[in-house]
């Protein structure tokens, strides 16, 4: 295996990192505290972290429509089994108020709050997912009304404030053209991962990659398929791997595996 927890040793806990060019969505859209839209709502933040010392946040939500818009706000629990989310209803997280009605371009501040103990070691984590009630129709309404959904990510840091990922990467070559890529992350927090690419050795263009954010929580693996584009020949079994996450970036040589 590729072992990349050497970089454990890199991450810094507030979670402070340099962006290339290829990562700049990502941060704009699923790391920094900025307002996310979405197609009539503007929310802020789209990320919520908490803590012992800091157990509420305020999320404001806008209306950007011409209507009013009710929304429902609830808390689960947020885990994960052999690479998928599983989610549980929970009053670990109290959201006040639960549902909200927001006038035609008005705002609405949400508290959302921790009602147990953080763990001593282990980062919690939690979504809080928005769900759009639909409005009453006329009776001569024979359109589609598409209602919104949106879901947020809550962190709960450690008491001790040391809770961290700690990745272990893996590439393996399938065959000529397909690869696979694994995380691991045996840290006890979790990492969210965006753009990744192979590259041959002296070449700027990526051979494979695949773009879009994915979370891995603590003790969890994923795994991603990826197909070559390119005719390059990898010599030595050698490439250049990189990825932007929101507790580093990563460029560095690898050796292919066989699976």
């Amino acid at each position: 295996m590729t072992n990349l927890s050497l970089i454990k040793n890199q991450i810094p806990q507030n979670h402070t990192f340099q962006l290339a060019t290829g990562a700049v969505l990502f941060a704009l859209a699923c790391y920094l505290p900025n307002m996310s839209k979405a197609a009539g709502w503007e929310i802020d933040p789209v990320r919520i972290e908490l803590s012992t010392q800091q157990q509420t946040a305020a999320l404001n939500i806008k209306n950007t429509t011409n209507q009013s818009t009710s929304i429902q706000i609830q808390a689960v629990t947020w885990a994960q089994r052999d690479g998928k989310d599983v989610f549980a209803p929970t009053k670990e997280i109290l959201v006040s108020p639960p549902i909200v009605t927001i006038a035609p371009k008005s705002e609405q501040i949400v508290r959302v709050a921790l009602r147990r103990d953080a763990s001593a070691t282990n980062e919690l984590t939690y979504r809080l997912n928005l769900q759009e009630l639909p409005p009453r129709q006329a009776g001569n309404f024979t359109g589609v009304k598409v209602a919104l959904r949106v879901t947020l990510p809550i962190f709960v840091q450690s008491i001790d404030g040391g809770a961290v990922p700690k990745m272990e990467w893996d590439v393996s070559r399938m065959d000529k053209d397909q690869f696979k890529a694994t995380l691991r992350n045996s840290g006890n927090a979790h990492i969210q991962i965006s753009d990744f690419a192979l590259y041959i050795p002296g070449i700027d263009k990526a051979i494979a990659g695949e773009s879009g954010s994915s979370y891995v929580l603590a003790g969890q693996t994923r795994e991603w398929m990826l197909t070559s584009n390119s005719s390059e020949k990898i010599n030595n079994d050698r490439l250049r791997f990189t990825a932007f996450t929101d507790a580093n970036n990563i460029d560095t040589e690898i050796v292919l595996h066989k699976p």
